[in-house]
């Protein structure tokens, strides 16, 4: 397992941007594959970004798309979260989680393994 720490969250006006960073621990890091999900109180944790091992190949929600960009650095070990445009509907936990060494972009919350701690977002309109 790897171990996760988020950071970057707070709170923005509708229209603003964060950035979320995930740091993470282990000499693996390069061979997992990467996701962000979030969890709106009341609601489920669902998934919003998806990078594999190399960052070749993303995946987004459908209602992040165009706003949103997932990115890392192997060399850092860190995956971001770049949030633009945000709206109020963004408001969550937003969480990173690392696969269980699949490698490739994955939606499915049961394909991974490590999660860190979370990190609150809270957009105001």
């Amino acid at each position: 397992q790897v171990q996760l720490v988020e950071s970057g969250g707070g709170l923005v006006q509708a229209g603003g941007s964060l950035r979320l960073s995930c740091a993470a621990s282990g000499r693996t890091f390069s061979s997992y594959a990467m996701g962000w999900f979030r969890q709106a109180p009341g609601k489920e944790r669902e998934f919003v970004a998806g990078i594999s091992w190399s960052g070749g190949n993303t995946v987004y929600e459908d209602s992040v798309k165009g706003r949103f960009t997932i990115s890392r650095d192997n060399g850092k070990n860190t995956v971001y979260l770049q949030m633009n445009s945000l709206k109020s509907e963004d408001t969550a936990v937003y969480y990173c989680a690392a696969d269980y060494g699949l490698g490739y972009p994955t939606r499915q919350k049961t394909d991974f393994g490590s999660w860190g701690q979370g990190t609150q977002v809270t957009v105001s309109s």
